[in-house]
C-alpha cells in the first residue's frame, strides 16, 4: 500500500513539473506582446533600412495591437545594433529589422565579430529582396554578359572593374574569373564615385545595388547587362541573369526580422504570422517595388534555413573575392 502511495505521489509530482514547463509556453502564446515592441535599426533615420522598418512597423502595429517603437542604434556599420539585439531579453519585444544577407556576411567580414551571428539570432520572417546589378557605361560596346566576357579576355590585365561594397567585390570576382581572371578590381568608397570612370571607359564594368542602379540607368548614365539572382527580377524582367550566361550564382540582398536566440517558439510564430500578413498585402508590393525590391515570404523554418545557408555561403564568397576581414 505504501509503495502504491509513493508511486502515486511521484506521478503527481511529475505531472506538476510537466505542467509548470508547459504553462509558460501557453502563456507566451496567449499574452504576447505584453508591452511595446521595439524595432531596432542599425542605421540613421532616413536611411534605406530605416524607411523600410518604419513602413513595416506602421502596417504591423494593428496586427500586434501594441505600439511599435523604432530605435536607431547607429554605428560600426550596423554592428552596434547587432550586438544590442543579440544580448537583448529573449521575450520577443526587441526585434531586429535588417538586411539578412548583410547580417550573415558580417560574421565573415570582421576579424573579431561582437557576436557569433550564426548562433545569436532566430530568423522571424523574410520581408523583401533585391538583386545586385552588373552594369557598363552608356556607350560601352558590351550589351550582354557574353560580349563583356569576350572583351575582358581580349583586354587581359588591361581590363578593370569598379566595386564599392562586399557583394560587389564577390560578383566582380566571379565575373572576372569567368573571363580569364586577369581583370583588375578598382575599389571605390561609394558606387557614385565610379560613375564617371565607367562612362569614360576607364572601367569596363561595375557592380551596383538595384535601387541606385535603376536610378542611374533611367538617367542614361549606365546600362544594366545582368542581375545577380538566379531568376529574372520581377521589376526588370527583360534583364537576363548571370546564370543565363553560364555563371552559376544566385546572390540577392534581402530584408528580414530577427530576434535573439532563445525567444519562445510561440512568440516567434506570432511575430512571423504578423510580418507575413504585412508582406502579402497589396500595399507591400507597391511599396517594395517602388524601392526596387520585391516582397519575399516563406515559412519561419525556411527563413531561418535561408539565413544559415547565407552565412555559410559568405564564408566561400570571402575566399573567392579575397576579402580581408576588417578589425
Amino acid at each position: 500500500m505504501k509503495s502504491f502511495r509513493r508511486q502515486t505521489a511521484k506521478l503527481a509530482l511529475l505531472a506538476a513539473l510537466l505542467a509548470s514547463v508547459a504553462a509558460p509556453t501557453i502563456v507566451h502564446g496567449q499574452t504576447y506582446p505584453s508591452q511595446d515592441v521595439h524595432f531596432i535599426v542599425g542605421f540613421a533615420p532616413g536611411s534605406g533600412p530605416d524607411l523600410i522598418t518604419r513602413w513595416v512597423a506602421d502596417k504591423i502595429r494593428p496586427l500586434l495591437g501594441r505600439t511599435i517603437v523604432i530605435e536607431n542604434k547607429v554605428g560600426a556599420g550596423g554592428n552596434i545594433a547587432t550586438e544590442y539585439v543579440a544580448r537583448a531579453k529573449t521575450d520577443g519585444h526587441i526585434v531586429y529589422v535588417t538586411g539578412g544577407s548583410a547580417l550573415a556576411a558580417s560574421g565573415h567580414l570582421l576579424k573579431n565579430p561582437p557576436v557569433d551571428v550564426s548562433k545569436a539570432f532566430d530568423t522571424v520572417a523574410t520581408l523583401a529582396r533585391q538583386p545586385t546589378l552588373i552594369v557598363v557605361g552608356p556607350d560601352s560596346p558590351y550589351k550582354t554578359v557574353p560580349e563583356l566576357q569576350a572583351g575582358l579576355r581580349a583586354k587581359g590585365a588591361k581590363a578593370s572593374f569598379g566595386t564599392a561594397f562586399p557583394t560587389a567585390r564577390v560578383l566582380g570576382a566571379m565575373l572576372r574569373d569567368s573571363a580569364g581572371g586577369t581583370a583588375v578590381e578598382v575599389q571605390y568608397r561609394t558606387s557614385a564615385d565610379w560613375i564617371n570612370d565607367l562612362a569614360s571607359g576607364t572601367l569596363d564594368f561595375a557592380i551596383i545595388d538595384a535601387a541606385s542602379g535603376t536610378g542611374h540607368a533611367k538617367q542614361n548614365r549606365i546600362r544594366i547587362v545582368a542581375v545577380s539572382m538566379a531568376d529574372r527580377f520581377s521589376t526588370m524582367p527583360d534583364v537576363p541573369t548571370l546564370k543565363e550566361a553560364g555563371i552559376n550564382v544566385d546572390v540577392a540582398g534581402w530584408w528580414a526580422a530577427f530576434v535573439s536566440t532563445g525567444t519562445p517558439k510561440p512568440v516567434i510564430e506570432r511575430l512571423h504570422d504578423a510580418f507575413t500578413q504585412v508582406v502579402k498585402m497589396d500595399e507591400a508590393r507597391t511599396f517594395f517595388n517602388g524601392i526596387t525590391n520585391e516582397p519575399w515570404s516563406m515559412s519561419q523554418a525556411d527563413a531561418h534555413n535561408v539565413y544559415l545557408k547565407e552565412y555559410k555561403n559568405w564564408g566561400e564568397y570571402v575566399r573567392i573575392a579575397k576579402i580581408e576581414p576588417q578589425s
